[in-house]
């Protein structure tokens, strides 16, 4: 058993797969920062003593290291963190410089990748900050490859755009509520205004991805931030598609794009392993 970890920037989701099924957990456990004791009790109840574990981590070294430690002293395991420039045969990173690609943006699309989209994909993440990211067949980039990640946009996710409003100016408040077209009191221009924007963003990349690519990319999405937006993105992308004479195709949610990579890169290292293990497999007699 291999233990998965996306440490974010806000919560630690956990899960895990199995050597050689590829089994995978049944519940993923997702907790706050402050609550990363319950990590030791988390694993203690596996099924099975893990003996490796893989992630990535955004939320900085000092997390890491409290990961770290409570991997060490309670199953004496190292973790293999994961970065951008990390690769697998059927993804080609397309990034300037690949190793400062985020590693929970990279693995995201590795985890998109095995979904074997017909057409190319949008993955929209709203988390503390959104990320909307492209993968596609590799045109002429790297046809060994059978995707490419083109790269996407960063901005802040809807609670830091609430949170912004809130504690940058001196009359607005924390807003609560759903987005409306013409909104007539304060919270909802607020909530109105983030769901907008967050979905101008995504409509943006998904008018991209029709113009750079002649079809209309398939969006996924995932993050806790959205509920927040959803029936304002949704309507957007079904008026778009009418107004475009396009077929009505909806937006898929994702629980774990991240995991789902790392269940993926979690495979290729044990491959890696067992080769490396086995002379006869580096052409030397054993």
């Amino acid at each position: 058993m291999q233990v998965l970890i996306d440490a974010g920037n806000t919560r630690i989701k956990l899960g895990w797969t199995r050597r050689g099924t590829g089994q995978r957990e049944d519940q993923v456990l997702a907790l706050e920062h402050n609550n990363i004791q319950q990590v030791a009790a988390w694993l203690a109840a596996l099924p099975e003593s893990p003996r490796a574990a893989i992630g990535v981590n955004v939320a900085g070294q000092a997390l890491a290291k409290e990961i770290e430690y409570i991997f060490s002293f309670s199953q004496g395991l190292a973790i293999d963190w994961v970065d951008g420039g990390t690769t697998v045969p059927e993804v080609v990173n397309l990034y300037d410089q690949p190793a400062q690609l985020g590693p929970d943006r990279w693995v995201a699309m590795i985890g998109l990748a095995q979904r074997k989209p017909r057409t190319p994909a949008i993955l929209a993440s709203f988390g503390t900050a959104t990320t909307i990211d492209t993968l596609a067949h590799p045109l002429d980039a790297a046809p060994a490859a059978s995707y490419a990640f083109h790269g996407g946009l960063i901005l802040p996710g809807p609670e830091l755009m609430r949170a912004s409003l809130a504690n940058g100016t001196a009359n607005l408040p924390s807003a609560e509520g759903g987005a409306v077209a013409f909104p007539t009191h304060t919270h909802a221009a607020i909530s109105s205004g983030i769901a907008a924007a967050q979905s101008g963003a995504l409509l943006r990349q998904w008018r991209a991805g029709l113009a750079h690519f002649g079809q209309p990319p398939q969006i996924f999405c995932s993050g806790g931030g959205w509920p927040m937006l959803e029936e304002e993105a949704r309507h957007a992308l079904a008026l778009m598609q009418r107004d475009l004479g396009l077929p009505e195709e909806g937006i898929q949610w994702l629980q774990t794009p991240v995991l789902d990579g790392l269940a993926r890169l979690a495979k290729s290292r044990l491959v890696e392993s067992i080769e490396g293990s086995d002379p006869g497999s580096r052409g030397q007699t054993p």
